[in-house]
C-alpha cells in the first residue's frame, strides 16, 4: 500500500487523534513482533520489567513498578511471580520496612534480558531497511518530550 494512502485520515479527524492512532497501531504491531521472538518463554511485559530493572536500577517496590508500567498491582504481582519462579528476579523484604518488598534483577534475569535484546536485533535491523538512523534520531526528542508531558500529567 502507498504511504500517502496509509497516512490519509478523514478530513475532520483532528491531527492529535490521527497522531495517537498511528502511535497505537505502531505499539500493537511492534508488541506482536517482539512477542514472537522473545526467548525463554518471556512475555513482552516480563521483558519490560527486566529491561527496566537493568536500565534504571533495581531495588524498586512492586507498587512503584506497577505505577511505572500503568498496570494494576495484581497484574504486576503476577508478572513478578513468574519472573521470580524462573529465577530472573528476587523479591526481598525491604531492609528499612520489613512489610515492604523490593525487586532485584538476578544474573539469570540479566542474561535473559541480553538474550531478548539479541532476539529483537533482526527485527530492529529490518526497520533500518526502510528508514535511516537519522530519521529515528530526529523523532526521539519530540517523543521523549511527549512522554515526559504525559507522565507528568498522570500524577
Amino acid at each position: 500500500m502507498d504511504i500517502n494512502t496509509l497516512m490519509t485520515a478523514p478530513q475532520d479527524d483532528p491531527v492529535l487523534s490521527t497522531f495517537f492512532t498511528e502511535i497505537g497501531i505502531i505499539s500493537q504491531l511492534s508488541y506482536k513482533a517482539f512477542e514472537e521472538v522473545m526467548p525463554l518463554g518471556l512475555t513482552v511485559p516480563q521483558f519490560s520489567v527486566l529491561n527496566n530493572l537493568s536500565r534504571l536500577g533495581d531495588g524498586k517496590s512492586p507498587s512503584s513498578l506497577a505505577a511505572a508500567f500503568q498496570v494494576t498491582k495484581g497484574a504486576m504481582t503476577n508478572t513478578l511471580a513468574r519472573l521470580e519462579n524462573s529465577g530472573m528476579i528476587e523479591v526481598c523484604a525491604d531492609q528499612n520496612d520489613r512489610r515492604a518488598k523490593k525487586v532485584f534483577l538476578t544474573p539469570i534475569g540479566a542474561k535473559a534480558r541480553a538474550q531478548a535484546l539479541r532476539a529483537q536485533a533482526p527485527l530492529l535491523n529490518d526497520l533500518m531497511h526502510g528508514f535511516s538512523e537519522e530519521e529515528f534520531a530526529q523523532a526521539i526528542p519530540f517523543l521523549a518530550k511527549l512522554r515526559v508531558h504525559l507522565d507528568q500529567a498522570r500524577d
